[in-house]
């Protein structure tokens, strides 16, 4: 048998994602202004129609994310800042916030959110990780949620998938319609959180 290490890689990942889920969610209405980079979890249990299933599995006990991202140091590539010098993870929840109260068919009460603060190092790790064991239908199978405004200058590409089902951001709506309707979308959505459902059976 392998000796456990726990300095190996996959158990510093698995480390990061227990800690995580031990965070006590906050609506992310109400995320108070804080220090910190780090990762972080959002979680849905609205009414849309698409995401019936991943409100049901969050009734009793929020455990699978719609998104999750990291918010590392803006000096983090050139090592000027810790990671609890700076208020990334703030402005990046902040950020979805105002993205999700954009959007005409969401509502900001119907999220919450748990979130890390981390050194640097980590931060990578832990999202990658957490990523590959919930694989959220915002980071799978919908893209763009994360995106910012293409600055001045910039070539423009088609629609997000993400504003293209939840349109409301006014940069995303200035941009050429995608190649596939938002009808078309919420079908995919419907179909891999059927799937997600039944491997979150087998794996509880």
């Amino acid at each position: 048998m392998k000796p456990f290490n726990p300095l190996a890689m996959e158990n510093l990942a698995e480390s990061i994602v227990h800690t995580l889920h031990l965070q006590d969610p906050v609506p992310l209405a109400l995320v108070p202004e804080f220090d910190g980079a780090g990762v972080y979890a959002l979680y849905y249990h609205g009414s849309f129609p698409a995401y019936k299933k991943l409100t049901a599995i969050n009734a009793e006990k929020l455990v699978e994310p719609i998104y999750i991202g990291k918010a590392s140091p803006s000096g983090a590539r050139k090592g000027i800042e810790l990671a609890t010098q700076t208020s990334a993870l703030t402005k990046r929840l902040r950020d979805h916030r105002k993205s999700i109260e954009a959007a005409t068919n969401l509502n900001i009460e119907d999220f919450s959110v748990r979130w890390l603060v981390m050194e640097d190092v980590w931060i990578a790790l832990g999202e990658s990780a957490m990523i590959r064991r919930h694989q959220p239908v915002w980071n799978a199978r919908i893209d763009g949620f994360g995106n910012h405004a293409p600055g001045r200058g910039r070539a423009k590409g088609a629609r997000p998938q993400w504003d293209t089902l939840h349109p409301g951001r006014v940069w995303a709506d200035a941009l050429p319609p995608a190649s596939r309707s938002a009808q078309d979308l919420e079908q995919d959505v419907r179909v891999y959180l059927d799937e997600r459902c039944v491997n979150y059976a087998n794996e509880s």
